[in-house]
């Protein structure tokens, strides 16, 4: 069916006239598998409701949370696009080896990625996308099982097609052996001395000349015609056995893959639940790969219709800035005050009004679809049910549309929209009552701003109308804003401007550009005088604001230096307390040393009662001594440094440098780095200077009480023995699982000397269990480096 544009709604307009399909396509060059390229390709990516939005932040920023901070990453590299094969389950077709493989793949890293996320509890809503996924590891081995790594059926996938294929190797053997005679006995008649294949059977290259000496069947010639390709009649029956065994050969893995087809058919709807979860994993990875490159910030949704956006950057001219040589991207500051309804642009042409709005539209696109926006934080804006844009012409000869006709149809298309949608709304409209008239048009457009204001939530405009500049001084809800133009250079800044209207700068403009000079010294001389005025009225707010600007950027300089100041104090400060702290260690130091002294020379006076035979003199002695040590000799200073809220301290597992906020009373630290937030054990802490975190000392356990019976040492039974000998890594590692969540105790695995691959994975797999105690090899008498036994 062919879509009309009159069937395309005025919103699905604008996501187009803001670029968002670009946006989109940029965006899925990050994905890894194609299901997840495809989705985001597809642009239909926009949370459907403010919750839903905030699920897809908060995946986002798990998703970078595990990679920067616990420094893991998610494997998409076995997941392929299996969905045209679950189709065929679900019509009880009969996949291929290849297709049960990839699925099996599939089973396997999703089950490798839920063991990945469950390991961080602070990852909340990927844990909850993956919470109900089944990976069945039983059907997943049995794949391994019956399908070898190339997609082929294995010969261990039954007893039937393993004889089969047995039978045609001893066929083969016998027809080449065959062959070879004939090769021999008839070497006069033979072309080339070698067995080739024609139509799937073995044939001999013979001279044309003598095919009567090679009675069989010409199954190919040569271009020539001197070589004919006979297959030997002493072969016919044993290669008519040959294609028997075939046809054999493909009903048996036919039937196994028709079993492993039935067995997935059954659990088609889990499966494909599967593919869902991992395509948005995928595309959870995405929006964090490609936050982090446009060095974003998470949005938050703020319950009024303000706007606080510092910095704020257009993410296809940073694209275009990065991939396509374009030039350097200046940020803006968007500022919109809850009052506000309205805000109007003003400014040259080429200075930058329709990026402007282009950028802001885009900002409220990307969070609504989980994305960092690209300002600095905190980044604060609605929540918008609809946002629609009229920017650009779109007159249309075939409609007989006129550039003015086009935009009062998509205004008139918005409006329409506009009357039944609820919550936050943004409007953006570019050259508003433009393309007419100036005066009617001017009228046109105060009339729709005003209506805007009564029933959109914010609404941004960009005008070259000196009328709509002077709304902010009858109604409260408008704002002016204009981008600044260089009067120097004649060129625009792209700057944009709070409070204060834009000048056209037409005829700058047009002089700049070359136009005659007598041209515009003429248009000059047509301006009216009221123009005039209201020009240098509007440069001289200009000069004024870049003077407080000037004002404020001396003034962030001195901040800045009375911050560095302050640190060196600090710094100072603290290197005074350290030397204070060393001082202390060297005057204890001496104190013990002296206690130790006067401890030998008592101990001499004791030695000396002890010869005197005075027990009682000797104990007093021995009291005096020790209430001596006690009272003088202070506790050890502890190891190390102890951190205090508002510390500097370094990360180094992760490489970076935080802000302590507190310490609990278990020890465990609260760390801020940047905008995140996170608890750290104290052995994850250290001083910028490398020094530990002093962790107290807890007190020894005392001695277990005694018990009336020693423990049975552990006996090794078949039950609690798992033979891994043969196996592959892929088909070890079910196996591994199943058996260690059923037993207790001491077990015992088998993995054979071999290479020493075998034993290294399983290892590691111990390493990541929850349930390992502890694992060794066993001694020599009981399989040495080929065998494991694991404490549970």
């Amino acid at each position: 069916m062919v879509v009309t544009t009159s069937q395309i709604s005025a919103l699905d307009k604008s996501l187009g006239r803001l670029e968002w399909p670009r946006l989109c396509q940029q965006l899925a060059t990050f994905a890894s598998t194609k299901r997840g390229m495809r989705q985001l390709q597809g642009g239909d990516i926009l949370g459907s409701t403010q919750a839903a939005s905030q699920v897809l932040l908060a995946q986002t920023a798990e998703v970078i949370a595990l990679e920067t901070v616990h420094q893991g990453r998610l494997d998409f590299s076995q997941v392929t696009d299996i969905e045209p094969a679950l189709e065929r389950l679900d019509h009880q077709g009969c996949l291929q080896g290849t297709e049960l493989l990839a699925i099996a793949h599939l089973l396997s890293a999703a089950r490798q990625q839920r063991r990945q996320i469950e390991e961080h509890e602070q990852l909340n809503e990927l844990q909850q996308l993956v919470g109900g996924v089944r990976t069945y590891p039983e059907v997943t081995q049995e794949i391994y099982r019956c399908i070898t790594d190339q997609g082929q059926v294995s010969d261990r996938a039954s007893p039937e097609l393993a004889q089969i294929r047995q039978q045609q190797r001893q066929c083969r053997a016998q027809i080449q052996q065959q062959l070879q005679q004939l090769l021999q006995q008839r070497a006069s008649a033979i072309q080339e001395a070698v067995v080739t294949q024609r139509r799937d059977r073995y044939v001999l290259a013979v001279k044309a000349t003598h095919k009567d000496q090679m009675p069989g069947i010409v199954h190919d010639l040569s271009a020539s015609g001197a070589t004919l390709y006979i297959e030997p009649q002493e072969t016919i029956d044993l290669q008519n056995r040959l294609q028997q065994l075939a046809h054999q050969e493909a009903e048996a893995e036919r039937a196994i893959c028709q079993a492993l087809s039935d067995q997935l058919a059954a659990i088609s709807d889990d499966l494909w639940y599967l593919l869902d979860v991992l395509t948005t994993l995928d595309m959870a990875v995405a929006r964090a790969h490609y936050s982090l490159w446009l060095q974003g910030n998470p949005p938050q949704f703020v319950s009024d219709t303000r706007l606080h956006l510092k910095a704020l950057r257009h993410p296809l001219l940073v694209w275009q800035e990065h991939y396509e040589q374009g030039q350097k991207v200046i940020p803006i500051d968007i500022e919109v005050q809850p009052a506000t309804k309205v805000v109007t642009l003003t400014g040259p042409n080429t200075g930058g009004k329709t990026a402007t709005l282009k950028t802001v539209g885009l900002a409220a696109l990307m969070a609504k679809a989980g994305l960092y926006v690209a300002a600095a934080a905190p980044a604060e804006l609605p929540w918008f049910t609809g946002i629609w844009a009229d920017i650009g012409d779109e007159q249309s000869l075939t409609q007989n549309l006129s550039t003015f006709s086009s935009h009062i149809c998509n205004i008139r298309d918005i409006l329409t929209e506009l009357e039944v949608a609820g919550g936050n709304t943004l409007v953006l409209l570019d050259e508003v009552g433009a393309g007419t008239d100036p005066s009617e048009g001017t009228a046109l457009a105060i009339a729709l701003l005003r209506y805007l204001a009564e029933r959109a939530s914010l609404t941004f405009a960009t005008t070259h109308y000196g009328e709509l500049k002077a709304l902010k001084y009858q109604d409260s809800r408008f704002e002016n804003a204009s981008v600044e133009f260089d009067e120097e250079t004649l060129a625009p800044t792209y700057r944009l401007l709070w409070g204060i209207p834009g000048q056209s700068n037409a005829l700058a403009i047009a002089q700049r550009l070359g136009l005659h000079p007598s041209i515009v010294e003429g248009a000059k001389a047509f301006l009216s005088g009221d123009s005039n005025s209201v020009n240098e009225m509007i440069s001289g707010l200009v000069a004024q604001r870049q003077v407080q600007e000037s004002k404020t950027t001396a003034a962030a300089t001195l901040l800045r230096d009375t911050e560095a100041l302050y640190q060196e104090i600090a710094t100072k400060a603290q290197e005074l307390r350290q030397r204070q702290q060393q001082l202390r260690q060297q005057l204890e130091e001496e104190v013990r040393t002296a206690l130790s002294r006067a401890q030998q020379e008592i101990a001499k006076v004791i030695a000396q009662l002890q010869r005197a035979n005075s027990p009682e003199q000797v104990q007093a002695a021995q009291t005096a001594l020790h209430q001596i040590e006690k009272t003088y000799l202070p506790p050890p200073p502890p190891a190390g440094f102890i951190p205090q809220p508002g510390d500097r301290v370094r990360l180094p597992q992760w490489q970076q440098v935080g802000e302590v906020l507190s310490v609990s009373q278990q020890g465990d630290i609260v760390v801020q780095v940047g905008s995140v937030k996170f608890t750290v054990p104290p052995h994850a802490v250290e001083s910028l200077k490398g020094e530990p975190v002093h962790t107290p000392s807890k007190p020894k356990p005392g001695p277990p009480p005694p018990t009336s019976r020693t423990p049975a040492p552990a006996i090794r039974t078949e039950s609690r023995t798992l033979d891994l000998r043969g196996k592959r890594t892929h088909e070890a590692e079910p196996l591994l699982e199943e058996f260690l969540n059923r037993q207790q105790g001491t077990v015992w695995i088998i993995h054979g000397h071999g290479s020493g691959a075998l034993r290294q994975f399983v290892h590691q797999f111990l390493d990541q269990h929850p349930s390992v105690q502890s694992y060794h090899l066993a001694p020599p008498e009981e399989g040495g480096r080929g065998v494991t036994i694991v404490q549970l």
